[in-house]
């Protein structure tokens, strides 16, 4: 008994479990040998299943209770970290696809009109059986204000901001957010400013949910940062298209014999 007690005092995680890894030390190593500039190598995803499963299983064993005692910024790195990885598995799951939308049956545009991938039950996360929008309409959108959250979850497709070839973590969170915002508002195919013409482009998320990027301020002043010139607080916004083609990274790979 005095044996088993003094191997407790040393190995407490025999009892209770390893501690969650908020550095996503796996998760980065993944993001880092198969992300490039935004787009994902699915193929290389595919190659490393095991590990990535692995860490899948990892975000599942987290407990409500475990959730419940993180800090906020762990909560939210491990939130976005849940829904980027679980996309990808999503994805991977209908390999290969040209478009998240064609998951949900066989007709792409009505697919998208319900939100079929986004609602399908296909992972546990926190005990329950899940879906994409309940991280991010039940969980990031309700339980934060924090509408930059809206450049870090990646929809695997070309339209979405880009995926980070790193893992968002609790201790570097502010610098990550604020680097994925400026990144997505500098892609001017998505967002840019006429100022001849006094016309803000947007891209559409900034519709779909301008109610998370106007409690403090208006779309205009939330935006103005990233910009080099004044944009007039009287300019037209209009949004830009929105492209469903799948955030693929061809990279090229060795066929096994």
């Amino acid at each position: 008994m005095l044996l088993f007690r003094f191997i407790l005092v040393l190995f407490p995680s025999l009892l209770v479990g390893a501690p969650f890894d908020h550095t996503y030390s796996s998760w980065n190593r993944l993001l880092n040998e198969s992300v490039s500039e935004g787009l994902v190598d699915y193929k290389g995803f595919q190659k490393q299943e095991k590990d990535f499963n692995a860490f899948l299983s990892s975000l599942t064993q987290v407990s409500l209770a475990e959730y419940s005692s993180f800090k906020n910024a762990e909560k939210i790195a491990f939130l976005i970290n849940s829904y980027n990885a679980f996309t990808i598995r999503l994805i991977l799951d209908h390999y290969p696809i040209k478009s998240i939308t064609e998951i949900g049956g066989p007709f792409a545009k009505i697919n998208l009109a319900r939100g079929a991938p986004w609602k399908k039950e296909f992972f546990e996360l926190l005990g329950q059986k899940r879906h994409l929008d309940w991280i991010e309409h039940e969980k990031l959108r309700k339980d934060f204000k924090e509408p930059r959250m809206h450049f870090a979850i990646v929809c695997a497709s070309i339209g979405c901001p880009e995926l980070a070839n790193e893992a968002y973590r609790p201790d570097k969170l502010e610098e990550q957010l604020k680097a994925a915002k400026t990144k997505f508002l500098k892609v001017s195919s998505k967002n840019r400013y006429d100022s001849n013409a006094n016309v803000l482009y947007l891209s559409p998320i900034f519709d779909w949910f301008k109610a998370d990027f106007i409690k403090d301020s208006t779309l205009i002043e939330f935006v103005q940062d990233t910009f080099p010139v004044k944009i007039k607080p009287d300019a037209l916004i209009e949004y830009t298209d929105y492209s469903w083609k799948l955030n693929e990274w061809k990279k090229p790979h060795s066929e096994s014999k």
